[in-house]
């Protein structure tokens, strides 16, 4: 049966040609939806580097858009003012909290003559390791130690290690500042993490450099604080919080929320795009699933005589309905395999990067087919059924 088909199809190879293309525009459309949610699930399944769960942020703000002022004496009674608190176990400063959507970007140069390269860039307190409960993979976290230093003691990520130092040994490696506001700042890198993803869950791990806070260093100021909590600590708690904040500036304002409550509306701005293409996608998919549908039932409107001769030379229902299946199915395959022929330049050009790689693409390519498949099955079923009802006498009646 499938040569006779075959046959069939390239005899029909020009009326076939519209509803071929429809495949294979429902087939890109189908893989680029399923590339875009495989990267997600992959991406968000990598390590982000924290345990979100229990660990509250709190925005300290100045006034009058003032940074923090570079004084080692306001750091100090902050910190120990929260660790007054029974429910808070560890405290730190960062630039800015994760899941914030903030971020600030360097300009470094790994060599005196080389050119810039921009990376992000957080300043931590000693505590931001301990906060977070993460464990070195090469070398060991800076502290105190390292004060008077000629160079400003940094953590980076294990991405920014392979991509900076391929072949080598991160630590102790050392970089320049090529930033207006200060230049020829070298940076000494001390250790080395998996990941520390500000960007939630959603978005890929980038090189990031972890400075070394210092009130009198060259670096800005710090403006938040990231505290680890207690579990089951209730968010009733956060009064208690702004009251002993307030006891060291009263003038100062403190905005607090469990990293929990940014992460869950940081993901909810992310995914609303992808919600929107998955509706958009849907909407298509139907479309063409009734277009399908109506050309299947005008082709085989069309091949009467055809059937009822078949019919008439002994073929059973089962075999007319199964032909007609096994057409599509085929037509199918080859609209997709066309599809195929274009869509794998993507990881073999490499033009999306890591954004398309080979784990990524083999999925979506077994999703997008399955779905083809399973669309062009369900609209030729009902139209073989009726085929395979047709008797001989149908033919002689067809005009």
């Amino acid at each position: 049966m499938l040569r006779h088909c075959l046959k069939l199809m390239w005899k029909r190879k020009t009326r076939n040609l519209m509803l071929s293309l429809e495949l294979l525009l429902a087939f890109v459309l189908v893989f680029a939806l399923s590339a875009i949610a495989v990267r997600c699930w992959q991406v968000y399944h990598e390590p982000v580097g924290f345990d979100y769960r229990t660990i509250w942020t709190v925005a300290i703000n100045p006034g009058d858009g003032q940074r923090m002022p570079k004084e080692a004496g306001i750091y100090t009674r902050l910190q120990q003012a929260v660790r007054e608190l029974p429910e808070i176990e560890q405290a730190a400063f960062v630039s800015y909290a994760p899941y914030s959507l903030s971020s600030m970007t360097t300009h470094f140069r790994r060599s005196a003559d080389g050119p810039q390269e921009a990376v992000q860039m957080m300043e931590v307190s000693d505590d931001f390791f301990a906060v977070n409960n993460m464990t070195p993979l090469a070398g060991q976290w800076f502290s105190a130690a390292d004060d008077g230093a000629g160079t400003v003691p940094v953590v980076i990520n294990q991405g920014m290690a392979e991509l900076w130092f391929p072949g080598q040994a991160a630590v102790g490696q050392t970089f320049t500042s090529s930033q207006q506001d200060k230049p020829g700042t070298r940076f000494r890198v001390t250790a080395v993490v998996e990941a520390y993803r500000t960007k939630g869950e959603l978005v890929p791990q980038e090189p990031i450099v972890l400075a070394r806070h210092a009130p009198d260093g060259p670096l800005p100021a710090v403006q938040s604080m990231l505290l680890r909590i207690k579990p089951g600590t209730p968010r009733s708690f956060e009064a208690a919080l702004q009251k002993q904040l307030k006891l060291v500036r009263n003038d100062w304002s403190y905005t607090m929320s469990p990293l929990a409550d940014t992460r869950a509306s940081l993901l909810k701005v992310q995914l609303a795009p992808l919600v929107v293409l998955a509706v958009i996608a849907a909407f298509l998919l139907a479309m063409v699933a009734f277009g399908l549908f109506g050309v299947l039932w005008q082709n085989t409107t069309r091949r009467i005589p055809e059937i009822g001769l078949r019919r008439a030379l002994g073929a059973t229902g089962g075999a007319i309905h199964r032909q007609i299946v096994l057409e599509q199915m085929l037509l199918s395959t080859g609209a997709m395999l066309a599809g195929l022929a274009l869509l794998v330049q993507l990881p073999l050009t490499g033009v999306l990067g890591e954004h398309l790689n080979w784990r990524v693409f083999i999925c979506a390519l077994g999703l997008s087919m399955g779905l083809i498949y399973l669309l062009s099955l369900l609209c030729s079923l009902y139209p073989g059924w009726h085929a395979s009802r047709m008797t001989p006498t149908s033919a002689l009646r067809y005009e």
